[in-house]
């Protein structure tokens, strides 16, 4: 039973550490998240950087 739990709780901390993340930078004004140019540009702009 205990080998079951560990995973779990450890895929829940990594879970809840990402969507923590994410909240944050959305607080923060970030559109796209992982685009070094978040804060300053719209979705398009980052979609048009990514291609080139």
């Amino acid at each position: 039973m205990l080998r079951y739990i560990i995973p779990a709780v450890a895929v829940l901390i990594i879970v809840g550490g990402a969507i923590m993340y994410i909240l944050r930078a959305k607080k923060k004004g970030k559109k796209c998240i992982g685009c070094p140019y978040s804060c300053s540009c719209d979705k398009s702009a980052c979609s048009q950087k990514n291609e080139n």
